[in-house]
């Protein structure tokens, strides 16, 4: 592992009350700096490898505050963009019981919502790395940052880097024209490593086939899936490795989770965790784009142990608070090791 993985994004301020409060209850907030990216970025931190986080903050104490906290988990930092008037933020109203968690944006105008092609030198920030990491929301939150997006894999693509991308695919966010299909579907065509969940698979295939485990024996169409995964990667024949994240979520307290990942032609799949006592479900996805990108690495040529090692790690993140998963390799091989 002696190059490092770049991950570009928006960092945001999260503001959330205490004890699983409504929005409208409570007179405190709780802050807590995140974003999908970022959640990557520090996951990939405390898993031991070397990554840079790339974004842009405006240049006042919560700018600052948002860098400290980025570098306080290990991940540079050194490329950051200064400038424009304010971070993106959002109010998160967790879960709980059967009541499902509601997110409320406030992004518009903020120094990432103004980041322009041209403003970041991305052959001299991609020059020492071997993976580059984006996501569907930088196209999701304005045309200026949807173009800056491009732009970036335009660059990685033509520095022959690894590019991964999660879809995700945020349907709140796509407020400035774009079709997000369209638009979601040409940064695919990038990609040689891709996370999503099945809602964002289904949304891509325009096909609903829904995730009904309530307990580990569940069984899984197979079949269905492997036909799946050959019709996607004939749209986008670049990509060779597809991770497919998939979550039922009985109530707040009370998920199941497991994930396929289809590789060169083959169909990989794994356990069904039945998880009860959650802590945060917050950033499950996250740590399973971490999980990934770190096993490949860590475990080249061997796609069971991958998919093994991102399941674990994304199963562990509902035991962490906040927004990233904070779990160790080592952690995470003891907690894999302990289930076979």
């Amino acid at each position: 592992m002696d190059k490092k993985i770049v991950t570009f994004g928006e960092l945001l301020l999260r503001f959330s009350k205490s004890n699983r409060m409504r929005l409208t209850q409570g007179q405190t907030f709780a802050g807590a700096y995140g974003g999908s990216e970022a959640n990557v970025a520090v996951s990939l931190a405390m898993m031991g490898d070397d990554v840079e986080y790339v974004t842009r903050l405006p240049r006042n104490q919560i700018g600052q505050a948002a860098s400290m906290k980025m570098l306080e988990y290990g991940v540079g930092m050194p490329d950051t963009l200064w400038g424009g008037d304010r971070m993106g933020t959002y109010y998160y109203e967790e879960s709980a019981g059967m009541r499902s968690s509601k997110v409320v944006y406030d992004r518009a105008n903020s120094a990432f919502y103004e980041l322009k092609p041209g403003m970041l030198n991305w052959r001299e920030i991609l020059k020492d790395a071997d993976v580059f990491h984006a996501s569907g929301i930088t196209g999701a939150i304005s045309k200026d940052s949807c173009d800056a997006t491009f732009e970036a894999l335009d660059i990685a693509n033509e520095m022959g880097k690894t590019i991964s991308f999660d879809i995700n695919h945020r349907k709140n966010l796509w407020k400035y024209g774009a079709d997000p299909l369209e638009t979601l579907s040409r940064m695919l065509e990038y990609a040689d490593v891709v996370f999503g969940d099945i809602i964002e698979y289904e949304f891509i295939m325009n096909r609903h086939v829904p995730f009904e485990a309530t307990d580990s024996s569940y069984q899984m169409p197979l079949d269905f899936y492997e036909e799946w995964f050959r019709e996607i990667h004939q749209r986008f024949p670049r990509c060779n490795k597809w991770l497919m994240g998939m979550r039922n979520m009985m109530s707040s307290s009370h998920n199941t989770l497991t994930a396929l990942l289809w590789s060169n032609g083959k169909l990989y799949h794994t356990r069904i965790d039945d998880i009860h006592d959650i802590v945060d479900a917050m950033g499950v996805g996250d740590a399973f784009t971490a999980g990934q990108l770190h096993a490949l690495r860590a475990f080249p040529g061997d796609d069971q142990r991958v998919l093994d090692f991102a399941l674990a790690a994304a199963t562990l993140k509902y035991s962490v608070p906040g927004d990233a998963n904070l779990c160790t390799e080592s952690e995470i091989l003891e907690f894999l090791e302990c289930r076979v």
